[in-house]
């Protein structure tokens, strides 16, 4: 990466950078938050988008389409192409195992990681009258959420955040589900909006906070990138929740959450693995000193090793041979 002056003069004199970015405006406001970041260091950053799967293919789940990394093979091969230089994602969707050739770098100050109830006539979730329609895409979501109510009626919804605050708005849902983190960023809300509690709907591992990548040949721009974006409480939560959820191996295709939070010096996670109408829920929690990247994914570990003990691995396994079929 050259720069203004003399495109051939090393990376260590970078004062431009491509940042890829999904279309969306919640990418978009993810991307500039993140490029603002790295301009205190001296380096201004313009904004590649690019259109993925998961943008294009609306008419069904994500789990149909191939999860969550729709959002991000894309992403990840303009950077590969050379087109930029670095990439900014929800870091819930990033797979476990990030490609041999891409680093993720650093990771953002989580913001909140709730998911929230989002009506426009309805005050909360337990005020929803019977048979009462709420969207959501997310199987994690929908599981945990039958098994609080199960007389309610859950129906996909595709769409950005816009999109989707747009279709209740419409009337076609009675209420949706979408993350806070994401509505804060937007300075977005429903006339009713409220999050749930973490103990009750578990958050996908990673939610709220968001991931920067580069190609592992760009050793220099990664420096820049973590010493102006990267949290360190955050990162090392984020670590433990997608270690467990890497050895789960359950990704987005079953209703798997797991939350951690960071507190002098110590690391408190907890998970939920159910079954996918949400009449079985498996949970564990562990916690432990952690100072260390190396710690935090043995904490990770042991929670998922936890859940698999207490019944997650029948869950799962049972999954795995109904997708199979």
């Amino acid at each position: 990466m050259g720069t203004v002056d003399d495109p051939q003069r090393p990376a260590a004199a970078m004062v431009r950078a491509v940042c890829v970015s999904r279309a969306s405006a919640l990418a978009m406001a993810q991307a500039r938050t993140v490029a603002a970041q790295l301009a205190t260091r001296g380096i201004a950053s313009t904004i590649l988008n690019v259109t993925t799967a998961g943008d294009r293919i609306q008419d069904r789940p994500l789990s149909e389409v191939g999860g969550t990394a729709v959002f991000v093979q894309e992403v990840e091969q303009a950077l590969r192409d050379g087109r930029g230089d670095y990439a900014v994602h929800s870091c819930k969707d990033l797979a476990t195992q990030v490609p041999d050739d891409m680093q993720i770098v650093a990771i953002s100050i989580r913001e909140d990681p709730r998911d929230a109830f989002c009506s426009e006539r309805h005050a909360t979730f337990t005020s929803l009258p019977a048979g009462a329609i709420v969207g959501t895409s997310s199987l994690r979501r929908r599981a945990f959420l039958s098994a609080l109510r199960p007389d309610l009626r859950y129906e996909d919804i595709r769409g950005n955040v816009d999109t989707r605050l747009r279709k209740l708005r419409d009337g076609d849902y009675d209420a949706i589900v979408l993350a806070m983190a994401g509505l804060s960023r937007l300075n977005l809300r429903a006339t009713h909006t409220e999050a749930f509690p973490v103990d009750e709907l578990v958050p996908a591992a990673a939610q709220g906070a968001l991931a920067v990548e580069t190609r592992v040949d760009e050793p220099l721009l990664a420096t820049e990138l973590r010493a102006a974006v990267n949290d360190a409480p955050s990162e090392l939560c984020i670590v433990c929740e997608r270690s467990a959820l890497g050895q789960l191996e359950g990704g987005c295709r079953a209703p798997i959450g797991i939350h951690a939070t960071h507190a002098d010096g110590t690391i408190r996670a907890h998970g939920a693995v159910a079954t996918l109408d949400g009449a079985r829920i498996v949970r564990a929690r562990v916690e432990g000193a952690v100072a260390t990247r190396e710690e935090a994914e043995r904490l990770g570990l042991a929670l998922a090793h936890a859940l698999r003990a207490g019944g997650a691995t029948e869950i799962l396994d049972a999954l795995a041979k109904t997708e199979a079929r």
